[in-house]
């Protein structure tokens, strides 16, 4: 579905009709002709994420995929999201280790100096600017190339690729072309790490993972595809987007550029979270008994998609949902999930849109759109959802 027109920010008007009327769960069309259970309530979304009875395998016959393209890709290849436990929690804890809020948080200063160094380079450039390609895109790129350990020369082969797994409209050939093209290059740079490991994700899990016999190196290259394009996709999005909301709420942007609390930027980047859930495919499980939500009775291996940027703006969960404000508590939305699949890359992407917003408008306190807001490219388009360009001045 695509956004409001008149607020690209906002959700589907047909969600939105939904969840203001409270509906039961109802039944959608998808593009293969299936008719999965939409659920639209912040509440039993939340109940729903963490219900055993509920599964993310994506090899089940009722998964609802989002287009023909992702559940091409999916049947090539599975990462632990596409998972059950106890198969799901023990590849996933392999990998979770460097993104525990400790760690995180011991990465900051790092992430801190290349957000410095990339407004410095915007300052000292020509006005206007992409903040997408001069900004919000290397940031997450740089940090995550950093944490796995892939060299970030290379990042316009991955990005170009990536740009093509998040495309609804790609065909089935060229994105599974796509994962292919990048598990080769993740599977390359990991036979390297096996011969000269380095102090990286990528050298510790070839060591404690391949070398022992414990995961194939094709299956790590799987898993390492899936963290290099989470790593930088949403967060650039969030960059792009969230800059681009905030321009469109001078007196919360005032707010935020005028503080110096840590715990306002933190709530700030909770509620740009909650109000903008950049993730349009929403939690897609299937039913593996029969559950009872809302009245309605959905039947063992039957199809559930959980809207999360509705449930985002239930107005139970959150009062005034459609209104941002950032001095709002939000950290309990559900744009990361929500239960065991919710996401690993969660406390690094906190950390990342800290630093970005407590830092580019304090040093660009004139940052304003170089266009007007109608004439910006939208990613209707996307899996994740964003900007393509932002033209910016100051």
């Amino acid at each position: 579905m695509a956004r409001d027109a008149r607020c690209p920010f906002d959700p589907p008007p047909e969600l939105r009709r939904l969840r203001d009327r409270q509906e039961p769960p109802t039944r959608v069309r998808l593009w293969d002709g299936s008719t999965p259970w939409l659920i639209t309530g912040y509440d039993d979304q939340r109940a729903l994420l963490v219900d055993p009875r509920v599964s993310a395998d994506t090899g089940l016959a009722a998964y609802p995929h989002p287009t023909e393209a992702t559940r091409a890709r999916r049947e090539q290849a599975r990462t632990f999201i596409s998972m059950d436990d106890p198969e799901h929690a023990r590849l996933r804890r392999m990998v979770t280790g460097p993104f525990a809020i400790k760690r995180v948080e011991a990465m900051r200063p790092a992430i801190q100096r290349i957000v410095d160094d990339l407004v410095d380079a915007m300052l000292a450039g020509p006005r206007p600017v992409d903040l997408v390609q001069a900004f919000a895109l290397p940031v997450p790129s740089m940090v995550i190339c950093e944490l796995l350990g892939v060299p970030y020369e290379d990042h316009a082969f991955f990005q170009r690729h990536s740009s093509v797994l998040v495309n609804r409209d790609q065909s089935p050939e060229a994105s599974v072309q796509a994962q292919l093209a990048l598990a080769d290059y993740l599977d390359e740079l990991i036979a390297r790490k096996l011969a000269e490991s380095a102090d990286d994700l990528l050298s510790r899990l070839a060591l404690e993972q391949v070398a022992t016999g414990a995961l194939t190196r094709h299956d790590l290259a799987v898993t390492s595809v899936l963290l290099l394009i989470a790593g930088h996709e949403t967060t650039a999005n969030m960059i792009a987007l969230g800059t681009a909301a905030l321009l469109q709420h001078p007196e919360q942007l005032a707010e935020l550029r005028t503080t110096d609390d840590p715990r306002l930027v933190a709530g700030a980047v909770e509620e740009l979270l909650r109000y903008l859930t950049i993730t349009h495919s929403g939690r897609r499980r299937v039913a593996a008994e029969d559950i009872l939500v809302g009245g309605r009775t959905i039947r063992a291996g039957e199809g559930i998609i959980l809207a999360n940027d509705v449930g985002n703006r239930d107005g139970e969960a959150f009062p005034d949902p459609d209104r941002l404000d950032i001095t709002r508590e939000a950290r309990h939305h559900v744009a990361f999930g929500f239960g065991p699949h919710q996401c690993l890359g969660q406390p690094l992407a906190r950390v990342e849109l800290q630093v970005v917003l407590s830092t580019l408008h304090r040093r660009i306190p004139g940052l304003r759109l170089a266009t007007d807001l109608d004439q910006v490219r939208f990613k209707h388009d996307g899996l994740v959802y964003g900007v393509y360009e932002l033209p910016v001045t100051w």
